[in-house]
């Protein structure tokens, strides 16, 4: 897990490196590779921003940066319920090593990826989409800040370029984060102290962090976390609905104990006879 957030963190780190040196104004005729990445993503807003609605044009660029990604995030909905599934086996896995010594660790973690590769999980998969979304936010952000098009727009009752004086951005993005981390963990069948660590995190943190962010960054940033975390409850909803998981694990648990409940009664109508 320490290794998902270096690798998060590292992400980051390079990005902000990459764009440190941006901060003057980004026109049609800037040179910089990264400027022009820039420019572009906010060539793509301004043509979707119908009627001039520049807010608009933000929604329709999230929707669809979200639909393009929505392969990858089916390929990591699909790898964190089989890395939910396999929790129990690792809980025994972990508790065959309760030692902390080297070797102990060595032999835990190599029983581990084990049991991952049988179950074609990728730990690192979860991390990949927002890995992939950090410069697409960041982009987004200079467009916002770089873009002098962009910088003036209006939409509804607020400045794009300029923070929510009101918070409503900020609070609806951090709700939706909460429901996106929440949606996603309730269907885990069993939590160790790791997995409740990071679920804790996930679940509250993140979203008071959005919420410092969005109150602090531009309302358009805030707008596009508000439609990017919507789009992905309602992704969740569709494509791992905790609901219908939970239900289909509680059904076939009740088939299994009919199962046996039959077999005993069988048996006790043998041994009568």
């Amino acid at each position: 897990m320490k290794k998902k957030f270096s690798l998060i963190a590292m992400a980051g780190a390079a990005l902000l490196l990459l764009t440190a040196c941006g901060t003057t104004a980004v026109t049609s005729s800037s040179t910089n590779l990264w400027d022009q990445i820039v420019y572009g993503f906010a060539q793509v807003i301004r043509f979707l921003s119908f009627g001039g609605l520049t807010g608009v044009g933000i929604i329709l660029f999230t929707i669809v940066i979200r639909a393009a990604l929505l392969p990858l995030m089916n390929i990591q909905i699909k790898s964190s319920q089989r890395m939910q599934e396999i929790q129990p086996e690792i809980k025994k896995i972990q508790a065959k090593y309760p030692s902390k010594d080297m070797e102990s660790r060595r032999l835990m973690n190599e029983e581990i990826q084990k049991l991952y590769a049988e179950n074609k999980v990728n730990p690192y998969m979860g991390c990949l989409p927002l890995v992939v979304q950090m410069p697409v936010l960041w982009a987004l952000y200079q467009a916002l800040s770089r873009v002098d098009f962009l910088k003036h727009g209006t939409f509804l009752w607020f400045e794009i370029g300029a923070k929510d004086p009101t918070f409503i951005l900020p609070i609806l993005a951090a709700v939706f984060t909460f429901l996106s981390s929440y949606l996603m963990m309730k269907s885990a069948p069993e939590r160790n102290a790791m997995t409740t660590s990071m679920t804790t995190s996930m679940t509250y943190i993140m979203p008071i962090f959005i919420l410092i962010m969005g109150v602090n960054f531009a309302a358009g940033i805030a707008l596009y976390w508000v439609i990017s975390n919507a789009f992905q409850v309602f992704q969740t909803m569709l494509l791992a609905n905790p609901y219908k998981i939970i239900a289909a694990r509680e059904a076939k648990v009740q088939v299994e104990k009919d199962k046996i409940k039959a077999r005993e009664k069988a048996l006790k109508k043998a041994r009568k006879k």
